[in-house]
């Protein structure tokens, strides 16, 4: 298989596909040619797709290789499986199916006999690694017989660290159940449907080294793991000590310049004076002169490096000219045939793409892809964030709105609003231009609470959103959320889409007559009041003559709330109100904010007290007693109320909600769904239609039939209806409510033990009944833990409900302990966590 583009490996993949990028001094497909051939396998069929000719150009017919080869084009993209049929009529027999941009060295001889015994009509190829994100896990039974594939799953889906390598062993029978001349995935399509179907399918665990060269690192570790000798290649030249290997002609003045280990490609000529290693891999025809320092570095063939150059973790494409006094740092990545001046630094992570010159003395702080630009890791979960001015100056902001602009169509509608900071106002305003430049028309609500942003989407159902605010409880943080229709986060895959759009610099840089244009909606908050007094039983609220103390926190709701209160005939004081945006906002504490709140009521006789956050997205309840209640008996609340309120539809909430939400909706019951712990499922699952009610105990509420979002606005409104209803105050209303023992608790541990750990769970809960669908949930009885690794820090969560707060403990404690166990196998990382 040799069909793959390498987009992550760019700039070493701008121009040759991901097989023939070099290890130890040979394209990496020819590494696995000579692997197949250790194992008698001599007649190959290597399937090609992006830039064919170069892998044809080197390869050939394989004589030069002791193979036979041939080549199947795919003229269209396939697929995996669907590249194999391609080739179909060159398989007539048991065949081996392996990546030719993967190193390794399987026991290929030990696959095929294994195969052969199980009678199975597919034979996978596993490995048990630290970090399973990046791959296909594979369960399979003791006996080896598949049970499941799960195709590159996230942290809360990972219960195994035994991956799909992409080497099969496969009958040609199998070939019938892929369909002629469409895309095709054996992982995703193929093998589920063989299993589906009863044939035998079979794992079989690869006892040797594996690696995916998928990302620059990967690369980079790749040369290095051959240089140590753990994984055996047959490397041209000879081999000294300290694994120093020579190729033919070097020109050396001492072998004492090279610190093995170290490979030196043919013909390399290497200057006195000049160091060589360790972990440095120089292809042939490298020049080295005087005073250069090349250690844990790979350099490709024709590659000159002038007198004094510092060349520390780089790695270094074909035919560059690196001249004097030049500095390379950690992870920068130089394409083939470019030109550093002299004296030029490249910082840390800096790419510098294919047939670039960099003038003498520059200071390249950012990747060189058309121009120089600045590329700067902002990605998260849920958005962009970093600091302002720093991670997140204007010109990245721009080049955000750039991204975003070009992941949609051209001329799409795009809405944007902001907070009261200043600093969101900057970026917001960048961002526009950015939008603006790829062709997007922009709607700007200025400042506007995100909830407005979003029902923008459900009222224009072409549009697409984004908001820009600062971080509630980090003032130096801002962060920018994408939003599509109807007024959801956009998707993981539109995420990512932006993302790699943003990192490779990939913009759509319309015509002058093209550029969007900027409008500014006045009747948006208008619109979004309407729909939502709508949505309320106004006269019923009307009628309680509501007293209400809220404090703002500094929330853009400040110049809505007034309206709403007044067309609900309530009377409201409130605290923390708008701030003019040209000073910093002041940040207050959540529990501060409480008492502050509960001081007032008391102080006003208020039938009920609310604080909401900075974006007013979430709510906290203060009873008319001045006592704060806390979260999850808030969403106990809504969901006991709201399923005798409202005759159908679904109740959503996170798997990791107390067992009590399915308690107190009694005979609604049937109705409570769960989700899985991330707010963009919450949100999506509410948005598809049939759902009265989605929360979590974070103070969050979701009310679809006006918004599927997070809306603070709402959630007053509707809580408000909810009292107005009872006729009972709010004390009485949450006094006869259960209260949750459910204990919650987190464990650090290291990411690449995570998968182990995962494992490791699952193998104390077999037999057990358990959920896989969002980390690992497990009864124990009544009772049950939900273990969840962190999708972004190196920690696992666990989340403990037994009979009382003791059998909670108990069981936190447990699975606790098994991740404690994992982390204490390890001393190294054990010590750096102490």
């Amino acid at each position: 298989m040799a069909g793959g583009e390498g987009t992550r490996l760019r700039p070493l993949t701008s121009n040759q596909p991901k097989p023939m990028v070099s290890v130890a001094g040979k394209p990496c497909i020819e590494h696995i040619i000579q692997l197949l051939r250790r194992h008698g396998m001599t007649d190959i069929v290597v399937t090609v797709a992006y830039l064919p000719q170069v892998i044809r150009g080197y390869l050939g017919d394989g004589e030069a290789l002791g193979v036979n080869l041939h080549y199947s084009v795919e003229e269209t993209p396939l697929g995996t499986a669907g590249s194999v049929k391609n080739a179909n009529e060159l398989l007539d027999d048991t065949f081996l199916v392996i990546s030719g941009d993967a190193l390794c060295d399987f026991d290929l001889t030990a696959l095929l006999d294994r195969h052969r015994e199980s009678g199975a009509v597919a034979t996978v190829g596993l490995k048990a690694v630290d970090n399973p994100l990046e791959f296909g896990v594979v369960i399979t039974d003791e006996d080896g017989r598949i049970e499941r594939f799960l195709e590159k799953p996230s942290w809360g889906q990972v219960f195994s660290d035994t991956i799909n390598t992409g080497v099969y062993v496969l009958e040609p029978e199998v070939l019938r159940a892929i369909p002629e001349g469409e895309p095709y995935d054996f992982s995703k399509q193929l093998f589920p449907d063989l299993l589906q179907r009863g044939k035998r399918l079979f794992g079989h665990v690869c006892e040797g080294y594996w690696q995916d060269i998928g990302n620059l690192d990967q690369y980079r570790q790749a040369n290095f793991d051959a240089l140590d000798g753990r994984v055996q290649l047959e490397i041209s030249g000879i081999r000294l000590r300290s694994n120093v290997y020579l190729g033919d002609g070097v020109q050396l003045a001492d072998l004492g310049q090279l610190e093995g280990p170290v490979y030196v490609g043919n013909y390399c000529k290497i200057d006195p004076e000049a160091r060589i290693g360790p972990h440095a891999v120089l292809g042939a025809n490298v020049v080295v002169k005087e005073g250069a320092d090349v250690v844990r570095s790979v350099l490709d063939a024709g590659t000159y490096v002038g007198r004094s150059v510092r060349c520390e973790g780089a790695i270094v494409g074909k035919r560059v000219d690196i001249r004097d006094h030049a500095v390379l740092h950690d992870g920068v990545a130089v394409g083939d045939e470019c030109s550093i001046g002299a004296q030029t630094v490249l910082s840390p992570g800096v790419k510098v793409y294919p047939f670039k010159t960099i003038e003498a003395g520059a200071q390249i702080r950012s990747n060189l892809i058309w121009e120089s630009r600045g590329i700067t890791t902002v990605f998260g979960r849920d958005g962009a964030a970093g600091l302002v001015n720093v991670d997140i100056p204007p010109d990245v902001a721009a080049r955000l709105g750039m991204a975003f602009g070009t992941v949609l169509p051209k001329g799409a509608r795009v809405v944007t609003s902001r907070d009261t900071h200043p600093a969101s106002r900057m970026i917001k305003r960048a961002i526009i231009s950015g939008l603006t430049a790829a062709g997007s028309s922009v709607s700007d609500l200025r400042l506007a609470l995100p909830s407005v942003n979003r029902h923008e989407m459900k009222v224009d159902q072409r549009a697409s959103g984004l908001h820009v605010r600062v971080a509630a409880d980090e003032p130096d943080v801002v962060q920018v959320q994408f939003f599509e229709p109807p007024g959801i986060l956009v998707p993981d895959a539109v995420l990512r889409s932006i993302e790699r759009c943003y990192t490779r610099q990939e913009f759509r840089r319309v015509a002058a007559a093209e550029i969007g244009t900027i409008s500014q909606p006045t009747r948006a908050t208008e619109s979004y009041l309407h729909e939502l007094l709508t949505s309320l039983d106004a006269e019923a609220i009307a009628g309680r003559n509501f007293r209400i103390a809220l404090d703002y926190r500094h929330s853009p709701a400040s110049v809505v709330m007034p309206s709403l209160v007044g067309d609900l005939a309530a009377e409201m004081v409130s605290l923390n109100g708008f701030v003019n945006s040209g000073q910093p906002l002041r940040r207050t504490e959540l529990d501060a904010s409480l008492r502050d709140t509960g001081q007032l009521v008391n102080a006003m006789g208020a039938d009920i007290g609310i604080v909401m956050d900075g974006p007013a997205e979430r709510i906290w309840l203060i009873d008319e007693q001045g006592v704060p209640i806390d979260p999850e008996t808030t969403l106990l609340l809504l969901v006991r109320e709201l399923a005798e309120m409202t005759p159908g539809g679904d109740l959503l909430v996170p798997s990791t909600e107390t067992s009590l939400v399915e308690v107190v909706a009694g005979d609604a019951a049937g109705r409570v769904r769960r989700t899985t712990a991330s707010l963009q499922a919450l949100l999506s699952e509410a948005a598809a239609g049939g759902v009265v009610f989605a929360g979590a105990s974070g103070g969050g509420y979701v009310f679809p039939e006006f918004l599927s979002a997070y809306d603070a606005v709402m959630a007053i409104g509707k809580v408000l209806e909810v009292v107005a209803h009872s006729g009972r105050p709010l004390s009485e209303l949450v006094a006869d409510l259960p209260r949750s023992p459910m204990v919650r608790t987190s464990v650090e541990c290291p990411w690449s033990l995570k998968g182990t750990a995962m494992r490791r769970v699952i193998e104390a809960t077999k037999g057990m009944r358990v959920d896989n669908r969002d980390g690992i949930k497990v009864w124990e009885g009544d009772s049950w833990v939900q273990v969840m690794p962190d999708p972004d820090e190196p920690v696992f969560h666990v989340w403990a409900e037994g009979a009382d707060v003791e059998d909670s403990e108990r069981l936190e404690q447990k699975y606790r302990d098994i991740l404690e166990a994992v982390v204490a196998s390890e001393p190294a990382v054990a010590q750096t966590l102490n």
